[in-house]
């Protein structure tokens, strides 16, 4: 039969999952851009360590920006490149770039392949892949491109042509896959009033982490009409609101919390401007204006929640997904008021969504739980509480950090020992394929069961 020519890889005879090629591509990826960045060409100076390449080279696939080397005098020019289509293909997906380049050779997209393309990137059924595919790559580019373009002046003014344009492509691209990677030792600090730089890099980080799907049914069906907001599907409207209430709640608590801190010495507009800026970077980018380890530990905490949220499905962006925590958020407001079903915008939310919520919340802090108990073995060992205030936070902050791919950090990372830098590697590996995508993955399927229990109640509350 002819679909056997389009069977996946198979071991001891079974066809391996979607979840498990796109697990293996990224772990290909990552191991090739450790051995790119260990060429003598991509370094200034000196040889760069094996595990700090490959600690660079997951967290630029995973999008993540968390860095044990100052990326701007580390990597020399071959370097930088590497890092940015390193940033590229984590943040468009590996699946994407291999499509493409079958298409190219003018070979087929395999079953496997379109099943994860499918579930990937398309919220609906009956999409075309190939139309998919071209779709997300012409959005990308255009997207940014528009953002090299609004950051050139600015560096034009500053640095020589070519520098001005390679910093402004690296830190486009940077930006829309939510990488967070910045050439400058204190990232976006020196640019803290800087109003077109920031609503620039703002742009790029929510277009890329508001999902594909999205931006393309806003282009396809937004008009000025009342009944505009209804013809968009639940998942559009779900994530375009807890995205609106995330970054205006965020933003006004950063505005609060720090006001009397770090944003201290700052006019009024640059304080909002900071303030708005830290909360969209937060949720899923890693670039700062602001120094993250001075920052109150109520601002922190408040931050490694909204790390913890992260962006939507199906974008560049890392954490749980704000539909996620839609989800049981609606979930619990429905069971307050004492209704059976959770539903919003007219439409209720399927037990399917619920439970997959749920199964997604647990396996998440579970990682989380056991990433930040190890890390405090490796790097503190069994030492008092009192010889070690603060380290709970910092740790916890950096393992969030790591599995939201947000890649903001307090300055600790490259303090870390070799074992504690490849159990953050570890994080940013889970955290970018998503917790559920790797329990799937390395999970085998049990046979179905002929029976079932009996059910019976217990003492909940």
């Amino acid at each position: 039969m002819t679909l056997l020519h389009h069977k996946a890889p198979t071991r001891k005879g079974k066809v391996l999952s979607p979840g498990r090629i796109s697990m293996l591509s990224y772990a290909a990826l990552i191991l090739l851009g450790a051995m790119l960045l260990l060429l003598p060409a991509s370094t200034e100076q000196g040889h760069l360590g094996f595990i700090d390449a490959l600690f660079t080279s997951a967290s630029a696939v995973c999008v993540t920006g968390l860095s044990v080397v100052d990326t701007a005098s580390t990597f020399t020019f071959f370097g930088k490149a590497v890092l940015m289509m390193l940033i590229q293909a984590g943040g468009i997906g590996i699946m994407v770039l291999s499509t493409m380049f079958l298409l190219t050779l003018g070979k087929r997209v395999g079953m496997t392949g379109r099943q994860m393309l499918s579930d990937t990137y398309s919220y609906g059924q009956g999409k075309n892949v190939y139309a998919l595919v071209k779709e997300i790559l012409i959005f990308t580019f255009i997207i940014e491109l528009i953002g090299t373009a609004l950051m050139l002046p600015d560096f034009l003014y500053r640095f020589p042509v070519g520098k001005a344009i390679c910093y402004a492509a690296f830190h486009s691209v940077s930006a829309f896959c939510n990488a967070g990677f910045s050439l400058f030792p204190d990232s976006f600090t020196r640019y803290g009033g800087n109003w077109l730089i920031n609503l620039d890099i703002c742009f790029l980080i929510i277009t890329g982490g508001i999902g594909f799907i999205v931006m393309a049914e806003i282009r396809q069906k937004f008009s000025f009409s009342k009944r505009c907001w209804s013809k968009f599907s639940l998942h559009t409207r779900l994530t375009l609101t807890a995205t609106l209430i995330l970054l205006a709640g965020s933003t006004l608590l950063f505005f609060i919390l720090e006001w009397s801190n770090t944003l201290r010495d700052l006019p009024p507009h640059t304080k909002f401007l900071a303030s708005f800026f830290q909360a969209v970077n937060t949720r899923t980018a890693g670039f700062n204006t602001l120094d993250i380890g001075s920052l109150a530990n109520e601002t922190l905490f408040i931050s490694i929640l909204l790390m913890f949220v992260g962006t939507a499905p199906g974008s560049c962006g890392g954490g749980v997904k704000v539909t996620t925590i839609s989800s049981l958020a609606i979930l619990g407001y429905s069971r307050f008021r004492g209704q059976e079903h959770p539903h919003i915008f007219y439409r209720r939310v399927s037990d399917a969504s619920i439970s997959k919520a749920v199964s997604l919340i647990i396996i998440s802090m579970l990682v989380i739980v056991i990433g930040v108990v190890l890390l405090q073995q490796t790097e503190i060992g069994n030492v008092s509480h009192n010889l070690t205030r603060g380290s709970f936070l910092e740790i916890f902050y950096e393992v969030v950090s790591a599995f939201g791919t947000v890649g903001l950090s307090t300055g600790i990372t490259s303090g870390f020992s070799e074992i504690g830098k490849l159990i953050i590697i570890c994080i940013m590996f889970i955290g970018r394929l998503g917790p559920m995508g790797i329990a799937i993955a390395v999970s085998r399927k049990g046979k179905p069961s002929k029976f079932s229990y009996a059910q019976e109640n217990i003492m909940i509350g």
